[in-house]
């Protein structure tokens, strides 16, 4: 390997304080933008948000790296913000009221199988995606679900209101094969 090649993989372009502070400063960043942003932008992606998020990691990649391509500078960027993301897991698990206000609480999209238009607009959350969130938890309409629960990460959880059709027809032929087995031993002790 010749040494121009060698000094521009392994030589760092930037003090090395600065390759430290530059991936700090953008995680705080995101971290309180994402946070700003809502839920949505964490797990119920449209294709619009997919675009944002996408552009948001090449739009800080040069504030990460600054003039320094080389992987010296690449891999303590990136041991950087794996050891900050590691410590904010780690003081976020032991200081549950600082991870709620980061995190923020649950919100309930449906109580009583009554839909909240309100808060569904709050967290712009359309109709149409929580009926796709549905279905992708294997609903086939909102009329099935008694509580939807929108969770610090983004996720929605669904609880049914009345069993859903597959297991009230597995119930109704469970029932008719007891029927049925009944009248045939009924049958057999009367032929015996």
């Amino acid at each position: 390997m010749n040494s121009k090649l060698a000094a521009d993989m392994f030589v760092l372009g930037l003090p090395i304080a600065e390759k430290i502070a530059r991936p700090i400063i953008v995680y705080v960043f995101l971290i309180v933008g994402l946070r700003l942003a809502g839920r949505r932008e964490l797990a119920q992606l449209n294709p619009f948000d997919l675009v944002v998020l996408l552009t948001i990691s090449n739009t800080v990649q040069n504030a990460i790296i600054g003039e320094d391509n080389s992987v010296t500078g690449g891999i303590i960027g990136a041991a950087t913000l794996l050891v900050v993301n590691y410590g904010v897991v780690k003081f976020l698990y032991t200081h549950e009221k600082v991870d709620r206000f980061i995190e923020g609480d649950q919100c309930v999209l449906i109580d009583n199988g009554v839909l909240n238009a309100d808060r569904l607009k709050h967290e712009l959350i359309t109709r149409s995606e929580i009926e796709t969130a549905a279905h992708k938890q294997g609903f086939g309409s909102l009329e099935e679900i008694d509580r939807a629960v929108l969770d610090p990460g983004g996720g929605i959880s669904f609880s049914a209101k009345k069993p859903g059709p597959d297991r009230t027809r597995h119930e109704e032929i469970m029932g008719r094969l007891d029927e049925l087995s009944a009248q045939i031993s009924a049958l057999r002790a009367s032929r015996a």
